[in-house]
């Protein structure tokens, strides 16, 4: 029996590298008033950790063969196939914190589109943001050129962005780290395409990888906006630059 639930379930997501790990670090040192009401959402994970990640506070990291045993329990936990990577989610868990407050999960559309469409989630309030590398703008002008693929640009605009946060990260980059890049830029697109589940899409041309989010006393640019208007939602605004998309924005 699921505990009651008073809180709402934010959800923050998006494609690798677009920006949603400093965007919520950055609404955790400007905004701690908002941050401190989210509680995370922590989810399994069989990679292994990239530098400065912790068990138990990014992830749960486990090995393959444990997070295949959990999604024999099918009552407690959801098991996705991410990009390559096998994830978990504890309903448990999840209840537990819905029951104290607020709960937030920031991390990949996959799960994102679990927590939005989950029998077990039903009638749980809702506030979704998705963090898009491109406008709708943007997106719709690409489309419409005859010279260009959609899907290998949108590849190659988050690889830029994975290839200089993987070197930011280790220096030297490996075969697998170059292999793991690939796999991840080349989901983005499909990712796109989930983009319309989600109540906000916030374009954000400042990725994981970008100067604008740390090297300065406070967020500029596409990161400035990004961390406004999510600090907006959170209270109930609706902020200039966030976006509504239909399931057209990205064909097929």
């Amino acid at each position: 029996m699921a505990e009651r639930r008073t809180g709402r379930l934010v959800i923050l997501a998006g494609p690798s590298c677009v920006g949603k790990s400093p965007l919520a670090k950055a609404l955790e040192r400007f905004y701690p008033e908002l941050s401190q009401r989210l509680a995370p959402v922590v989810l399994y994970n069989s990679r292994t950790p990239r530098p400065g990640e912790a068990d138990g506070v990014d992830y749960h990291f486990r090995s393959r063969g444990e997070i295949e045993g959990l999604g024999r329990d099918t009552d407690r936990y959801v098991v996705m196939d991410v990009r390559g990577d096998l994830q978990a989610l504890d309903l448990v868990e999840l209840d537990a914190l819905l029951a104290k407050g607020d709960a937030f999960f920031e991390g990949n559309p996959f799960v994102g589109r679990t927590l939005l469409t989950h029998e077990r989630l039903a009638g749980v309030p809702r506030l979704s943001m998705f963090v898009a590398p491109l406008t709708r703008a943007e997106i719709s002008y690409l489309a419409s050129q005859p010279a260009v693929s959609l899907p290998d640009l949108v590849a190659d605009v988050m690889r830029r962005k994975l290839l200089r946060r993987t070197s930011r990260q280790k220096g030297v980059l490996s075969l697998p780290d170059l292999e793991n890049i690939e796999r991840r830029c080349g989901s983005a697109h499909g990712e796109l395409r989930l983009a319309h589940l989600f109540d906000h899409v916030i374009p954000n041309h400042d990725g994981e990888d970008s100067e604008h989010w740390d090297a300065f006393h406070f967020p500029l640019g596409d990161a400035r906006r990004a961390l406004l208007a999510v600090a907006a939602l959170l209270e109930g605004r609706m902020p200039e630059g966030v976006e509504r998309w239909g399931p057209d924005v990205i064909p097929a």
